[in-house]
């Protein structure tokens, strides 16, 4: 089957002719190295995750080097956190753009390593599993809302059309618990799945660390560093809260959310679409997958998303607040099909406070209608790439 094409290869393309190194990072299995390969197709590619190639790596980097004189696809190089200075060596003795083209799965060292050895020689643009632009560009996108949170947006699944359970059950067991043993030592396993399922169960809320750690039975030492390795591992990522307070007292916690919400579905323990239409985490599941697609629709670009929340002590909310030229875009997120006017409330109060420094005000619903509302842009789930359109 023909692999779906990639909105950010056109900005690795463009990367690669103005600097001597592009890493592209992301979570496993969000087709990093299909990516680099289909960039890059003349270029050799070496994974070292393969034991014979990461020894000649580690015991002879510059032997290693030297097989590649015009350069090389380094796949999963966090694994040789050493090959760092030797390929810093490497890029200095020549001005040639686009030598080496990295991947890399694990932030702990891996971005450490980058600027203490590669800064300034090498871009870097971050990779998470497909946008629903990118499928519904070669018509395989979802056509409901439920059958698309449950399914998720891992390139495998598509690709190959694979059952999403088993394949979340695979991924889980294959991926992510061999790379959590690699960044620390958990020795109950079975303590750290049911800490990820909490984790799961709380996806679009407020991070409690004492409140997760007691109820998993855990130090709060153990469980923010538990949720460092999510965050290295790209398996969640924390929304900060946007530092202006508008004369109100600010919640400074971040809210947790999954990258992917088919991940959080079968860690909550969702059978099928049917069972997500009326399941108590529809609306977190789908606010989940609204905040990851515009964090896409940024990381493709390799531009930074100046995203973040914003609540106050008096429980007023805005579940997602973009940074744009000088103005602040309220977004609010809501799963129901029917637009109703307890929609906006958010929004209104929101802009009543912000003395003018909100703009473009946006509701993205679950819903299949486009209208414009009382100064507020409607946007319908499928066409959520339209939220950065110029």
């Amino acid at each position: 089957m023909k692999l779906i094409p990639r909105t950010a290869q056109r900005t690795l393309e463009i990367l690669a002719k103005e600097y001597p190194s592009v890493v592209i990072t992301g979570p496993r299995q969000s087709g990093k190295t299909t990516l680099s390969r289909m960039a890059f197709p003349e270029q050799p590619y070496v994974s070292l995750e393969e034991l014979d190639n990461r020894d000649f790596a580690q015991q002879d980097p510059r032997g290693f080097l030297s097989q590649y004189p015009q350069g090389a696809i380094l796949d999963e190089i966090q694994r040789c956190p050493d090959l760092f200075s030797y390929l810093q060596a490497r890029l200095d003795e020549s001005n040639k753009m686009g030598q080496f083209i990295l991947t890399g799965s694990q932030q702990f060292g891996l971005l450490s390593s980058i600027s203490q050895s590669l800064a300034g020689r090498v871009a870097r643009i971050s990779l998470l599993p497909f946008s629903l632009q990118e499928l519904q560009a070669v018509k395989r996108a979802p056509g409901k809302l439920a059958e698309l949170l449950f399914n998720g947006m891992y390139p495998p699944i598509y690709d190959r059309k694979l059952n999403p359970r088993i394949w979340y059950d695979n991924y889980v067991s294959t991926y992510l618990e061999r790379d959590v043993r690699q960044l620390i030592n958990v020795r109950d396993l079975s303590t750290f799945q049911r800490f990820i399922r909490m984790c799961a169960a709380r996806t679009g809320q407020i991070l409690n660390l004492s409140m997760m750690a007691g109820d998993c039975g855990i130090t709060h030492n153990t469980a923010k560093a538990w949720i460092s390795v999510l965050e290295a591992s790209y398996i969640i990522h924390l929304l900060r809260p946007h530092h202006k307070n508008f004369n109100k007292r600010l919640i400074k916690s971040p809210k947790l959310y999954f990258y992917d919400s088919g991940l959080a579905a079968w860690l909550l323990n969702i059978q099928n679409p049917g069972q997500l239409e009326i399941h108590p985490a529809r609306g977190h599941l789908f606010e989940t997958w609204v905040v990851s697609e515009v964090l896409k629709l940024k990381l493709n670009k390799a531009l930074r998303p100046d995203a973040y929340f914003w609540r106050d002590s008096s429980g007023n909310e805005i579940d997602l607040l973009l940074e744009d030229r000088g103005k602040l875009i309220p977004i609010e997120i809501k799963s129901g099909e029917t637009i109703v006017s307890e929609f906006f409330r958010a929004i209104d109060k929101f802009v009543a406070i912000a003395n003018g420094e909100a703009s473009h005000p946006v509701l993205i619903y679950g819903g299949d209608r486009v209208q414009k509302r009382s100064g507020v842009d409607v946007i319908p789930w499928k066409r959520i790439s339209t939220l950065t359109d110029d």
